[in-house]
This record gives C-alpha cells, structure tokens and sequence, in this order.
C-alpha cells in the first residue's frame, strides 16, 4: 500500500453519511448534480443516488454545440446505473449569445462562459426540483486551481473533495462505476480534443504522487526534489498552488469591526446552534 490507497468502503460509508446530513441540516431531502459522463460527475451521483435514493436525485445533462457523444451517452450510463432522475438542457443558445458578440474569443473565455452557463443552469433546476447543487470538483483539481470559479467550482456542498484524482478512481471501482468512465481521458469537454492533463501538462497519476508528499505529508520544495521529483515540476505545482488560493475560499472580507464573518465569526455554533 502507499499513501494514495484508501479503504474504500469506509470512504463510501462516510461520504453518504456527510451527503445525508448536509442536505438534511439544510431542511432539503433531494440533490442535484451536473453529470458530464466524467468519473468526477458519475462518483458524485452513485455517492448521492446511495444516500438519498435515486428518486431524490436530479441528474443533469447540458451539452453545448461542440460536446462529443461520448460524453452525452457516458452520462446517460452513469443515470441508467443509479436509476436517478434525469434532465437534458442544451447550453448553446445562452452560451453563444455572449460568445458571438466577440468573434476573436479565446478558448479559454468561451470555456469559463459554458461552465458558467451550466451552473446558472444547475441552480435554476436547483430551484425547481427542490434540491441541493452537489459539487463534483476533486482534490487534485482543487488544489491546483483547474476550474471555473463560479462555474464548475460551485456547489452547495462536495463529497469527493477530498479525494485525489487517484482515490476518486479507487471508489468508483468498488462502487461500480463503469469502467469506460473510469478509463476515459479526463476532459473537461469545452472545446473538441480538449483534454484536462494536456492543459496541465503532467499526468494526474504523477501529480497526484506530488501533492499528497507536500500537502499530506507536508514535504518542502527542496524535500520532494531530494524525494526524486524534478525541480521544474515541484516549482509549477507549488506556484499553481499558491496562484488559485482565491479558488478555495469565500471571498475576503476587509476587518473593519471585532466580529468579521470569515475571521471571528465562523461557525453556526457562535449563533446559538
């Protein structure tokens, strides 16, 4: 074993007990979650479809223009496998009504816009359906900043966001996932050929090796170098970690008083709860 394996049949244990607790201290019953035909999407609807039955769960397709199949029919196989309900609602129309007022958009710009699409639509069917938007954003993903804030960053709540990319695939093995899924080259599906580690630029399975020696088992630079790790890795890893912190917290509130939400007042327990 190394420090990446999990037990993971505690891991599901805990993370349906979290995913029942969360949204019913919230006074809601039901989920909603963006499905992608990704490992990420399908982890957190077979977690969310265990601990609130599958008729307590809203699964959402949103293909923009250029989506592949795979992706449409790899989700379809994750709402088949949990029996969850499901919904599919194009982003086209709303996506492309900014984008075509700039014809020399860079990718990146169009991507944001898509996943920003798919959030407002997750939150609107949040609405309608009565249930929580549960995030599908992984730990490997989180720590180096590769998504869209606001976008597909946002949530009520993440199970899986404490798991690298590594013991994401772990539990979706042991809770059948399919295998095609798990499998696939993660994509975040913006743009055709589009590929998460071809934009990172390192693998997952390499990345993931890094982060758990500097944030788990909290090495220094110098030590994952003298661990075996090349120096020019370790640096872009840490630099990524350091440039989207901004990711990963509410926004900063300027101190002004003796009670600042996020600095003296943080938790419901200071609230009488």
């Amino acid at each position: 074993m190394n420090g990446l394996d999990i037990n993971t049949d505690l891991a599901r244990s805990i993370l349906t007990g979290f995913i029942r607790s969360e949204t019913t201290r919230s006074g809601f019953q039901k989920a909603v979650i963006g499905v992608s035909g990704g490992v990420d999407s399908a982890m957190s609807c077979f977690l969310a479809a265990e601990a609130l039955g599958p008729e307590n769960v809203l699964a959402v397709r949103m293909p923009y223009k250029t989506s592949s199949q795979d992706s449409l029919d790899h989700a379809q196989l994750v709402i088949d496998a949990t029996g969850v309900q499901s919904v599919t609602i194009p982003i086209t129309d709303m996506a492309d009504g900014l984008i075509n007022q700039f014809p020399d958009m860079a990718k990146l710009r169009m991507g944001n816009i898509m996943a920003r699409c798919r959030m407002i639509v997750l939150y609107d069917q949040s609405s309608a359906f009565g249930g929580l938007v549960i995030g599908t954003s992984n730990k490997t993903e989180i720590l180096l900043g590769y998504s869209t804030q606001f976008g597909d960053a946002a949530s009520a709540f993440n199970p899986i966001g404490d798991l690298y990319k590594t013991q994401l695939r772990q539990l979706a093995h042991a809770m059948g996932v399919p295998q095609v899924i798990i499998d696939k080259a993660p994509t975040a599906d913006l743009w055709i050929g589009q590929t998460d580690e071809g934009e990172l630029g390192f693998t997952y399975a390499e990345v993931d090796k890094l982060l758990y020696l500097m944030v788990d088992e909290r090495y220094t630079p110098d030590e994952c170098v003298e661990a075996g790790y090349d120096r020019k890795f370790v640096e872009t890893v840490v630099k990524r970690i350091q440039r989207y912190h901004y990711k990963r917290v509410m926004p900063p509130i300027a101190k002004l008083g003796n009670r600042t939400i996020g600095y003296d007042f943080l938790y419901l327990r200071d609230w009488g709860t």
